[in-house]
């Protein structure tokens, strides 16, 4: 078995990724602390043809070099925006019909593995501050809460961990939608 090339991925180019079909979710970063955070999180949105990321309150934005450090190129190619206020931008996408979710340990969240995706709707998923979380004020007015299981002893992933287990799942489970559908 070999290692394939750079030159062998067939990537998108900036403006093919731009033209292409997008994944039916948004990432909404509440108050993110940690520009290496922020870049990963671009990294990894591009990765899933993530629709927009939402960058809120004190989440720094781009251009910044260490954004860009992690980001390798991506907040050239997503489609971005800086929002003041979470909980309005929260309360703007509910009023156009996506479903947002918080992604947090809360009462009566739903557990990741048991959240189903409707082929249908569009999503957002808010995640939040380093230390603190998403704000409760912002988990009020959420659709509901999703809550990625842990058997360890820490019960915390770092954000840009928790962002590549939400959209490995939520893509994944959307393509078994598709795939069962003609």
């Amino acid at each position: 078995m070999r290692k394939l090339k750079n030159v062998e991925l067939d990537r998108k180019s900036v403006e093919e990724y731009k033209a292409a079909s997008k994944t039916p979710l948004i990432i909404i970063l509440d108050n993110i602390r940690s520009l290496n955070n922020i870049g990963s999180v671009f990294r990894t949105a591009d990765a899933f043809l993530i629709e927009k990321i939402y960058l809120c309150g004190i989440t720094a934005t781009p251009p910044h070099k260490d954004i860009h450090k992690t980001a390798l190129g991506a907040t050239e190619s997503l489609n971005w925006e800086h929002a003041e206020s979470t909980v309005d931008l929260v309360k703007k996408l509910q009023k156009n019909n996506v479903e947002v979710f918080a992604i947090e340990q809360a009462e009566k969240a739903i557990q990741l593995n048991n959240f189903e995706v409707a082929k249908d709707k569009k999503y957002a998923f808010v995640f939040g501050n380093e230390v603190k979380g998403v704000q409760q004020k912002v988990v009020d007015i959420c659709n509901g809460v999703i809550e990625i299981p842990q058997l360890g002893t820490k019960h915390s992933l770092n954000i840009s961990v928790s962002v590549g287990v939400c959209l490995w799942d939520f893509v994944s489970k959307l393509k078994v939608l598709s795939s069962s559908v003609k």
